[in-house]
Parts: structure tokens; C-alpha cells; sequence
């Protein structure tokens, strides 16, 4: 399967609607851009503990769901561009149905691992200025995903998105973000263990799991 990037994009440190910093606000740049081991250059991350780092190297958020987005929340004039969702990679093409925890994409010269979903938090909500955005994204899944980079280059708009290795059979991002979020589903031990299980499952979304056979 493949995709096409639309956009790459960075962001600094600034406030939040509420005063407190934040760097999910990207934006999008130009010419080719590289994707390192910690992310691309130019990028930051205001919270460490849960932002960044070698398992959440990249944020990946579809494209197509921001149709979705603009009809729900018409007044968000920040929808209109790529980079809303603190996302570093802009793709059409792709959702939370189509990956696989583990798939391995191609764009441009790097290479990038799926490791898990992104977990919605107070951030986004304060960001859209919305009190009920987790609760959206908990109710339609429409999540997002990290990477981790294994092979360092350099990628930009227009570049395909090309799957080059397929991950966990059956446990697709849609699927793991319900096992772990949708508050009326209950797993039972034999399928978070499978969960656990997966080798490229990144720790955050592990300790999780763990969590809930504990």
C-alpha cells in the first residue's frame, strides 16, 4: 500500500489559549526536511515525559480525517491547515483501519516503524478550545499514531508513503486504541496479553496494557 505525504511539519514553543506552553501548534515547511532518530529537525517538545523521544519519534495524523474535523467544529478556524493535530506528517491515504502496530513506511530516504497510537489529552482539548476533544476522539478513534525512525533521512511534500513491511497481523491502531480506551469494551487477558506481546508495541502504550491485567 502507499500514500502520499502532503505536508511536514514543525513547531516551537508558544502559549495556549490558557497561557500554558505548549509546541502542539505545527506548522508547515518547505523543501526537504530531516527525519532523525528523535524527530525531524526544527521540532520541539514542551512535555517530555509524554511527548517525543525514540518511541514517539514521530506523530503521524491522517489527512483524511480532516474533513471530518472542519464539519464538527466549523468555528476552529485552525483546521484549514496542515499541523492542527501537532502533527509531523500530514499523509492522505492512511488511517487507524489501514496500519498495523509494527508496519515499516518508506518516505523519502528514511524508513519509520509504527509503535502506537496517540492518546488524546488535555492538550488538544485546550489547543481547540474545546472541553470535550478527548472525549471526541475516545468516541471516533480518529487517533493518530508514532513512529520510531529507524533509518535517519530526509523526506518532503509530494514524497510517497510507501508500506514496506507489514507488522502485527490484525491488531491495526483502530483496534489497539479500543482495546485500551473505549470505555465499554473489555478485553479478556488472553487478548492484552497477545497485545503485550507485540514487539514493537512502543512502552507507553505496554505499561497500559499491563495496567489493566494488574
Amino acid at each position: 500500500m502507499s500514500a502520499r505525504l502532503l505536508a511536514l511539519c514543525t513547531g516551537a514553543p508558544s502559549p495556549l489559549p490558557d497561557g500554558k506552553l505548549s509546541a502542539i501548534d505545527k506548522q508547515e515547511r518547505a523543501g526537504p526536511i530531516r527525519i532523525g532518530r528523535l524527530g525531524l529537525d526544527g521540532d520541539a517538545q514542551v512535555d517530555r515525559k509524554h511527548h517525543g523521544g525514540e518511541h514517539m519519534a514521530v506523530h503521524h495524523y491522517p489527512a483524511d480525517h480532516y474533513g471530518y474535523w472542519r464539519t464538527e467544529l466549523p468555528a476552529v478556524a485552525r483546521l484549514g491547515a496542515p499541523g492542527a493535530f501537532g502533527e509531523n506528517l500530514h499523509v492522505s491515504g492512511l488511517t487507524e483501519s489501514d496500519v498495523l502496530i509494527g508496519d515499516r513506511f518508506r518516505v523519502g530516504s528514511a524508513l519509520l516503524e509504527v509503535s502506537m497510537g496517540r492518546q488524546p489529552c488535555s492538550t488538544l482539548a485546550r489547543h481547540f478550545e474545546q472541553t470535550d476533544m478527548v472525549k471526541r476522539i475516545v468516541a471516533n478513534g480518529r487517533c493518530g499514531w508514532y513512529y520510531r525512525v529507524l533509518e535517519e533521512g530526509e523526506a518532503e511534500a509530494g514524497d510517497i508513503f510507501e508500506r514496506v513491511e507489514s507488522g502485527a497481523p490484525e491488531w491495526t491502531v483502530e483496534r489497539a486504541f479500543a482495546l485500551l480506551f473505549e470505555p465499554k469494551r473489555v478485553p479478556d487477558r488472553a487478548e492484552i496479553e497477545e497485545f503485550i506481546s507485540l514487539p514493537a508495541l512502543g512502552p507507553v502504550w505496554r505499561k497500559k496494557a499491563e495496567a489493566k491485567i494488574a
